[in-house]
């Protein structure tokens, strides 16, 4: 497939899904799924969570970090750049139109009504993201993963700890296992 070829693709896929994606990144990774694993078969199944993983540690926009790093990884650093113009043309071009008419859509009952329908469809996409990234972890039927993944939870819903340890503190515990495991399977070998 010739490259300005891909380039366009990449470009129109991530403006499509920006441009009919409401609710932030945790809505627009499951459709990158969608498009980019199951569609189009660029990317396998685990690379994808492991780019969700990294675009949702990394500062910035989660939609933003994930476009960044799946068109880097489909067609480099110019892949990267056409994905980010993808995805940040939605909504600058919607923000542009919408700060015009800003007095008419703030009052306007359909409009409020509308945005509140969003919102609950917007919770319900977001379980299904949680569900779709924990049933890798919990096919595995690993104890350390497990605790991991309920004491994140706990840690962020409960007891309401920054983000920031969270991430930190399971990075680091996940390093530690993968180095475990590779060196276990050296050994083995």
């Amino acid at each position: 497939m010739k490259k300005s070829r891909i380039y366009w693709q990449l470009f129109a896929s991530t403006f499509q899904l920006s441009a009919f994606t409401f609710g932030g990144g945790f809505v627009i990774i499951p459709l990158m799924r969608k498009k980019f694993v199951e569609k189009l078969h660029w990317l396998e199944e685990e690379e994808m969570l492991d780019l969700t993983a990294i675009a949702q540690s990394a500062p910035g926009a989660i939609a933003v970090n994930a476009s960044i790093l799946i068109g880097y990884r489909i067609a480099g650093i110019i892949g990267a750049l056409v994905t980010v113009l993808g995805t940040v043309l939605p909504p600058l071009i919607i923000l542009s139109v919408i700060s015009f008419f800003y007095v008419a859509f703030r009052n306007n009952l359909m409009v409020n009504l509308i945005m509140r329908g969003m919102a609950a469809g917007v919770v319900a996409v977001i379980f299904d993201v949680v569900i779709t990234m924990a049933r890798p972890i919990l096919q595995e039927k690993r104890l350390l993963l497990l605790a991991v993944l309920l004491s994140a939870f706990t840690a962020a819903c409960i007891f309401k700890v920054n983000v920031i340890p969270i991430i930190l503190v399971c990075g680091i515990v996940g390093a530690l296992d993968t180095w475990h495991r590779e060196r276990q399977t050296r050994r083995r070998r």
